[in-house]
This record gives C-alpha cells, sequence and structure tokens, in this order.
C-alpha cells in the first residue's frame, strides 16, 4: 500500500484526534474525541511532541506515531520516546506500522537523537513482533515503575 508520510500540523487535528481517540480505546479507555482532540491539539499547539501521520494515496489517515523528547542521562545525549503508534485496523498487516516506525527512525537520526525508547503492552504480542523486527531490542536490564499521582 502507497503510504505518504508527514509531519502533523492543526490542519490534520482532526484526522490524528480521531485516530488518538481509536488509539486510547485499544488500550480500553473511554471513547472521548473531546478530550482526544484538547490533547492532540495541545500537543501541537505547544510543539512539544512530533506527530507523524501516514495517509494513503487518497488522503484516507491511516495510522500516527507521537514522539516526545526526552535525554538519556547515562548517555548524555538525547532521545524520543515515542510514546504512541497507532494504524486504523482498515490498514493493519500493510506496513503502515512499519513505515512510522522507519519514519520515526528517521527524524531521531536527522534531529540528532541517540535512541528511541518504547513501552508497549504485555500482551500486545504483535506490536512486540513489529518492534523487534525493525531493530528495537527487548530491555533486560531494567524495570519501569510508576507512580501514579
Amino acid at each position: 500500500m502507497p503510504v505518504t508520510l508527514v509531519s502533523a500540523d492543526l490542519t490534520a487535528l482532526p484526522d490524528v484526534a480521531d485516530l488518538f481517540n481509536q488509539y486510547r480505546q485499544f488500550y480500553q479507555q473511554e471513547d472521548d474525541l473531546p478530550r482526544a482532540t484538547a490533547f492532540i491539539q495541545a500537543r501541537l499547539v505547544q510543539g512539544d511532541s512530533l506527530i507523524l501521520l501516514a495517509r494513503s494515496s487518497t488522503g484516507e489517515a491511516l495510522g500516527f506515531a507521537q514522539l516526545y523528547p526526552s535525554f538519556s542521562s547515562i548517555d548524555c545525549a538525547a532521545s524520543y520516546l515515542l510514546s504512541d503508534l497507532f494504524t486504523a485496523p482498515s490498514a493493519r498487516g500493510q506496513g503502515v506500522g512499519r513505515a512510522l516506525l522507519l519514519a520515526a527512525r528517521e527524524q531521531a537520526l536527522d534531529s540528532g537523537r541517540t535512541s528511541l525508547t518504547l513501552e508497549t503492552a504485555v500482551d500486545n504480542l504483535t506490536a512486540q513482533r513489529l518492534y523487534e523486527s525493525v531493530g528495537f531490542v527487548r530491555e533486560q536490564g531494567f524495570l519501569t515503575y510508576i507512580w501514579a499521582l
């Protein structure tokens, strides 16, 4: 499937917000398009994340990836957290997720980042296979802790 990848801006807000809302539902969150729209709009306006959007040749929104700038104190280097990756159900298995991951890698390299980090659900085996197929390596030396506030 031919895919066009672009950095999302406010003109893409309706499409990205819809995909983001679906992504949140995938992770058992309630359908809340207004909340998803407000969140994505804030990211775009504040410029605190990079959102890559995949479109078909007809302009249909197929998926997105959201990257947050981060830093590695151990490496003394800038990195990206690949926080969100989602492919619309109708586009799955057609290389959209892979294209978004490779585009994220290129963005990271072009901006001098030294790594991409991501987390995924333990039971999301399909995503894990995709990540490992493009070169992500499962971290064995660290545990992730969350302190909900």
